[in-house]
């Protein structure tokens, strides 16, 4: 016993020492190393035993748990069965003599410890212990550490990890199922007992104002008024301890709700109970009385109060989240709801003393005072909410006993009174799912259309109105103001852009649904910003420096600003709307349409008149930029009716073609001043973006007549006009290029004008490629720094308008495309003959790349194949294996940009039917194959792989007959004549290469390579080829199985199982008789006796899901058993 005292001693210094802030991590280390070599001693948890029981310092307990739990876990099929008794018998005991002193976190490792016996022991060797945990909870001196047993049986064996073979998991959750009943009823007996215990003392409340709360809702919500009364009885107040078994049976509860399946072990009486503790969270009562007690200990309790309240919340969405719902569970469901509903009532309930917000702000605040990171009630009732109307919405509804019009007034109530951001977009997330289920119902039932619309049209006119006013600074200054509109989030968008988009996204489904009132709803609204807007040319006057605004009152400066963030938003609405002004509903809509557009075209040309975006005001920082967004807002909400404009083209235009051409002009008038780089960058795009649609989308005839557009011509095809910001240029190029190439609609061929506007498109090109085209004589010659510089910007500003007006066109008509590419052909004679010149400027080669990819895409027919012959031999020869091992290795992202490029192009060129380009099929291979693959093979980076494994799945699939010439008489007799297989070696070496991609870490990599495979075995049938079938199948099977036994790529099991199958199934009876023998007798870690149950475990199954389960059985129980022998002592004999 002496070695035992004097080892606790020692421990308890090296404990002391090791976390003391003096200790180096060297000596950290050091004693890590003895603490491990102590733990791996046979009998270690003797001293443990000790310890634990002679011992008050934490680390101590905590170190020996830690070997016992890796005894238990990691070791136990090898310790002496003497042992493994005396374990079982004391660890119990020790829980039992001190789990009142231990502390917390100690106690509850020590439960963990003693269940994780259980998972390897009970029922065969621990035959008591799921009774002693039911004894522990029955008993009230040890009730609460009954259920944190319980607790965590539930959490360890129903969902055990991977250290247990499938038919132990199996038969672990069947013994755990037979329980459910017995456990259920425990907990539904404790919960009720606490409650109508404490519920005697509360008989008779203290009046209150809310006590005549069940109104004629709540009776048509719970149907029956014994149940409104039930609800309504005063909550108990509970001392300290019942709250802590009530916490704990509820933690419980919800685990086990998680893997249980519904079923009438769920009881009426369980479900009421748990009902009955939800309301914890949503009566103000209970904060009454700690506040009227006053007293820490008293407001306490109200925390733990409001905690109860959120573990019920969190039992009602385990059982909400299952979909799949037996027959006779749906009453229970019904019920829940019901109950639900009247605690959603009493949150939603306004009363003289609380506001409906200032109720949720106490709720919320209630529970973050229990625990900051703890999810409040409120968020876990909008997930009940959420759960409710995404997976049980389409049961419920067609119970005549439930009122859904009631439901949807409180989630209005309950969405327009939340205390925080979140929680409303929340809220808005719930209402797009109603609404999304509300459209697929009326396309699913047509008939009875309007009876279903009828039925909820005052809710969602009432939500539509809410909604916009939520976003309109003039009825929610205080709280639009809090959001930030500066820092972007993930999908690099602001909080404000965010709670702008999410309502007009609401605004949007419900215009589809209700189009009639939507508009009627939102165009008074526009027209009173609008009016303000349009007013202040009155207050524009003429000073020194140019014109001002002359608003200068700050009451007045702060209204204005007010209207006109509103009248963006506004603006963005009416934008989001054009969709549901097109299509069949076209004829029907056309006034309200014409009305808007009309509006936008008056307000866009009137922001470019009087020049409001360059006006001084008195409070420049604010106004102005709220100017300029108007301006932006209002070009690009006009932009969005181009659809709308091209239907009125092609449909009513000719029998009114003057207000067409009016639209139209007037827009460009108003675009026109704006194309100058002196305006701001915001307005200058959007302005841009609008001319590209209307020569894209609408293209009437008459637009290269308008003076408007002749003046943009002219202005960039000025060399001396000072250029555009690169992206305005772009877009600018891109509309003057399709004004020209893209064909007219409603005319016929003949009236094209196509040799006219060839010329013109001819001189425009000229224009835009003059400087470019003279590098041609000066590139090829050494250049100075400063000269290089100057070279690559008129690269970069040439290439990108023209790589933008080739993709523009790319899948427009064939005469289109050979306007372009007779514009561009001495451009892209120039481009070959400096890519030589740039070859180790990987950044003008990127560029120059980029562009022939795009030539490649769009216009490769119109080229030629002659000149493309040169382009790809001039490529080839230039990518020498020097050149792309500089690339990739040495040059970083854009060196291997580059080279994904190149790759990119042979992509498209491989695609190409025909037998024009097959002739580069050896050479495109060869470069793949040993040079490119060689360089990158090794390297763990993924730069590259991703397109090279491309390009050889691209030069399988589309040209199968440079491998496997099949002969019509080979197919008709299948089996008698093998197809002939050419070009072996390169077939071989390619599969070769998809082979050792399974092998490295890279997951994308690895389900593109899958992904490829099984297409060229579904289109070409690849796996029963005779030289896959033969030489491969079956090394791919087991790379496949060796992947998931070292659960590398864990997150692909389903789609490695399904390949497996697939590849398996080409030859069953080699996989059974010969492969799993072989590859089982292959397995390191395991015996013999472990391999013939492997193999006999896996059923000789043919189907696709019974083979994929024997898989994952076979990989689960093969890990088992290499854990378990690894945990065996040295010499131990196994029989």
């Amino acid at each position: 016993m002496a070695s035992e005292e004097a080892s606790l001693r020692a421990l308890e210094s090296l404990m002391t020492e090791f976390f003391h802030n003096c200790t180096t991590n060297e000596r950290k280390r050091e004693i890590e190393e003895l603490l491990n070599n102590f733990a791996q001693q046979i009998g270690a948890w003797r001293f443990c035993l000790y310890f634990l029981s002679s011992t008050r310092n934490d680390y101590v307990m905590m170190y020996s748990l830690t070997v016992f739990e890796n005894l238990i876990n990691k070791m136990w099929l090898g310790v002496p069965s003497q042992d493994k008794m005396e374990i079982r018998s004391c660890l119990p005991k020790l829980l039992l003599a001190h789990h009142k002193t231990l502390p917390y976190f100690i106690r509850n490792k020590l439960c963990k410890v003693i269940v994780d016996i259980g998972r390897q022991d009970w029922p065969m060797f621990y035959h008591d212990f799921f009774t002693n945990i039911l004894q522990l909870i029955q008993s009230p001196v040890t009730t609460p550490l009954g259920l944190i047993m319980l607790k965590t049986t539930s959490e360890e064996l129903a969902c055990p990890r991977e250290d247990l073979s499938v038919a132990r998991k199996e038969e672990l959750r069947k013994l755990l199922l037979d329980q459910v009943q017995t456990v259920l009823g425990l907990l539904t007996g404790i919960l009720e007992s606490i409650w109508d215990k404490h519920s005697v003392t509360a008989a008779t409340p203290p009046p209150s104002p809310t006590s005549g709360e069940s109104g004629d809702l709540l009776s048509s919500l719970l149907q029956s008024p014994s149940a409104a009364k039930l609800l309504n009885q005063p909550i108990p107040i509970l001392d300290t301890e019942s709250e802590y078994i009530c916490s704990l049976a509820l933690e419980c509860l919800a685990h086990l709700f998680s893997w249980i399946p519904l079923s009438t072990s769920i009881t009426p009486s369980l479900l009421t109970t748990i009902f009955h503790f939800a309301r914890f969270g949503c009566d103000t009562r209970v904060r009454k009385m700690s506040s009227v007690n006053g007293s820490s200990q008293n407001s306490v309790l109200g925390q733990e109060r409001g905690r109860l309240g959120v573990l019920a919340m969190s039992c009602i969405n385990e059982l909400m989240s299952k979909n799949c719902v037996p027959m006779e569970f749906e009453e229970y469901l019904l019920r829940m709801f019901q109950q639900t509903f009247y605690l959603l009532q009493k949150i939603t309930k306004e009363n003289n003393a609380h506001t409906v917000k200032s109720r949720l702000e106490e709720l919320d605040e209630r529970v973050l005072c229990w625990r900051r990171q703890a999810e409040s009630y409120i968020e876990k009732f909008t997930d009940f909410l959420r759960l409710f109307v995404s997976v049980h919405l389409r049961r419920i509804e067609s119970y005549s006993q439930f009122p859904v019009v009631e439901f949807l007034a409180l989630l209005f109530k309950y969405t327009f009174h939340q205390p925080t951001h979140e929680g409303y977009f929340s809220c808005l997330d719930i209402w797009t799912l109603f609404l999304d289920y509300l459209t697929s119902k009326i396309k699913s039932r047509l008939a009875d259309k309007e009876a279903v619309l009828n039925r909820y049209e005052d809710a969602l006119v009432l939500l539509l109105t809410e909604v916009l006013n939520r976003i309109q600074f003039r009825y929610n200054q205080a709280q639009l103001e809090e959001l930030d509109d500066e820092t972007l989030d993930d999908d690099q968008q602001t909080e404000w852009q965010r709670y702008l988009r999410q309502s007009l996204e609401v605004v949007a489904k419900v215009m589809e649904l209700l189009p009639t009132h939507a508009f009627s709803t939102l165009f008074p609204v526009l027209q009173d910003n609008l009016e303000v807007y349009l007013g202040l040319q009155q207050f524009v006057v003429t000073s020194g420096t140019g014109h001002r605004l002359n608003i200068t009152a700050e009451n007045d400066c702060r209204r204005l600003h007010c209207s006109l963030r509103d009248l963006s938003s506004l603006l963005q609405a009416v934008g989001r709307l054009a969709e549901y002004f097109i299509g069949d509903v076209f004829a029907a809509r056309f006034n309200d349409a014409l009305t808007v557009v009309e509006r936008l075209v008056k307000v866009t040309l009137y922001g470019s008149q009087i020049k409001l975006y360059n006006i001084e005001t008195a409070v420049p920082s604010v106004l102005k930029p709220d100017l300029i967004d108007v301006h932006a807002q209002s070009l690009a909400a006009l932009q969005a009716y181009a659809h709308w404009l091209a239907q009125f083209y092609s449909e009513v235009h000719r029998q009114n073609p003057d207000q067409f051409i009016s639209l139209v002009s007037t827009a460009l008038e108003a675009i026109t001043p704006l194309i100058s780089s002196k305006v701001q960058e915001k307005l200058l795009l959007s302005a841009c973006h609008l001319l590209v649609s209307l020569a894209t989308t609408v293209r009437p005839v008459f637009l290269i007549s308008i003076p408007a557009v002749q003046k943009v011509f002219n202005r960039i095809t000025d060399t001396s006009a000072q250029r555009l910001p690169d992206k305005a240029q772009v877009l600018v190029c891109r509309a003057l290029s399709n004004v020209l190439l893209l064909p007219w609609p409603n005319l016929p061929e003949s009236e094209q004008q196509w040799a006219v506007r060839s010329t013109n498109h001819a001189s425009l090109i000229s224009a835009l490629t003059r400087e470019y085209r003279q590098l041609k004589s000066s590139a090829i010659l050494p250049q100075r720094k400063v000269q290089l510089e100057d070279t690559k910007v008129i690269i970069h500003q040439t290439l990108s308008v023209l790589e933008d007006i080739v993709e523009s066109i790319s899948g427009e008509s064939t005469k289109s495309r050979q306007i372009c590419y007779q514009s561009l052909q001495e451009s892209v004679q120039v481009s070959l003959a400096l890519f030589p010149a740039f070859i180790h400027q990987s950044d003008v080669t990127d560029e120059m790349l980029s562009f022939f990819l795009t030539l490649f895409q769009g216009l490769r027919v119109q080229m030629g194949v002659p000149f493309t012959e040169q382009i790809i031999q001039t490529f080839l020869n230039m990518f020498t294996r020097e050149q792309l091992a500089e690339s990739i290795l040495h040059e970083g992202s854009t060196g291997c940009r580059v080279v994904e490029k190149f790759l990119k192009i042979l992509q498209v060129v491989v695609q190409e039917p025909g037998q024009v380009f097959k002739p580069f099929l050896p050479s495109v291979i060869s470069l793949c194959m040993e040079q490119v693959y060689p360089i990158i093979a090794e390297r763990s980076s993924p730069d590259v792989k991703a397109e090279l494994f491309e390009l050889l799945f691209r030069i399988l699939h589309h040209n199968w007959r440079y491998f496997f010439k099949s002969s019509v008489l080979a197919s008709v007799q299948r089996g008698v004549a093998e197809e002939q297989m050419e070009n072996e070696a390169q077939f071989s070496a390619i599969m070769q290469a998809f082979g050792q991609s399974f092998l490295q870490p890279d997951i994308h990599l690895f389900k593109q390579n899958l992904f490829y495979l099984e297409t060229l075995n579904t289109k070409q049938k690849l796996y029963h080829k005779k030289i896959f079938r033969t030489t491969m199948l079956f090394q791919f099977v087991n790379v496949l199985l060796q992947v998931l036994v070292h659960k590398s790529h864990d997150l692909l099991q389903e789609e490695i199982g399904i390949a497996t199958y697939n590849m398996a199934s080409v030859d069953f009876d080699g996989f059974y008789s010969a492969f799993l023998p072989e590859f089982l007798a292959n397995c390191d870690g395991v015996d013999s006796n472990q391999k013939n149950v492997l193999g006999r475990n896996f059923k000789m199954d043919r189907d696709l899901p019974s083979f994929t389960q024997n898989v994952h059985r076979l990989v689960n129980d093969l890990r088992y058993y290499r854990l378990c022998n690894d945990s065996l002592p040295p010499g131990t004999v196994k029989l």
